[in-house]
Parts: structure tokens; sequence; C-alpha cells
């Protein structure tokens, strides 16, 4: 049996502006309090958040400017990342747990570990990637709200 898609019940799209480390986190912090006000259980909650946080600095670090749009319905949150950066040359090996090519002043800022990805992925029921070099990188990734 299949069942009907399930209706958008809020599409809200955040903009990340690249090398901007004074504002890093902010958009993932106001997608935090809209799924603490929407009433989003918080294990949910914390997932969607850390997936937006992760994906909104690796923006922040690596791309002039990114999207990030957060869709809410009844069965699930989606986040979906697009920037205009460098793009990824071989997304299995930037999935791969403490691969990075971070800079020398993004690891004094405390980022760069090569976590990004892999926690993006672990905290997603469904998560893709699509990358061109030279253009941008483009990440999808959704959380189930029926507990999984």
């Amino acid at each position: 049996v299949l069942k009907p898609m399930s209706a958008e019940l809020l599409r809200e799209s955040f903009k990340i502006q690249g090398r901007n480390f004074d504002k890093a986190g902010e958009v993932s912090s106001e997608i935090k309090v809209i799924l603490r006000d929407l009433s989003i259980d918080a294990a949910n909650t914390r997932r969607t958040v850390i997936v937006a946080y992760e994906g909104e600095m690796n923006v922040v670090m690596y791309a002039r400017r990114g999207t990030l749009t957060l869709i809410l319905t009844d069965d699930d949150v989606s986040l979906e990342i697009d920037d205009e950066g460098p793009g990824i040359p071989d997304i299995e090996q930037a999935l791969q747990e403490g691969y990075s090519t971070a800079t020398d002043e993004m690891r004094e800022l405390g980022f760069g570990f090569g976590m990004g990805l892999p926690n993006m992925r672990r905290n997603s029921d469904e998560f893709s990637i699509e990358s061109e070099v030279g253009k941008g990188t483009r990440v999808m990734a959704k959380i189930k709200l029926d507990g999984r």
C-alpha cells in the first residue's frame, strides 16, 4: 500500500555567507528554535540541528556562499544545503571520518576535524551528496519523525 506523500507544513531558506565565522552557527540555532516552537521532539530536533550545523559550517569554511533550506512535513524534516564552492573531488573520501581539507586557520578556530559529513550522514535517515568540482555541492538529508 502506497502512502500519499505528505504536504509541506513549512519551507524556509536561510542564506549562509562563506568565511563568516562570526555568524557561523546562527542558522542552525534559528532552526533549533523553529523546531522547538513546532513541538518537534527533542531527539529529532537534536539530530536535525547537528546536520544543519555541520552543513552550515561546511559552507562557512569552504564555499563563497550557500543556502540551507528547511522543509517540514508530517513525516519528516528535510535539509537541503546548496553551496557555491570548490566542490568535492572524491565524495567517498570526504565521507571518511577524520578526512579533512581544512586549513591551519580553520583548525585553530576549532573546526576541520573531518567529522562534518560523517556526522551529517550518521544523524540522517536519508542522506545524499552531489558535487561538481569548481561549481559547488548539494547535500540532502532527511530525518524521519516517526521515531525511525
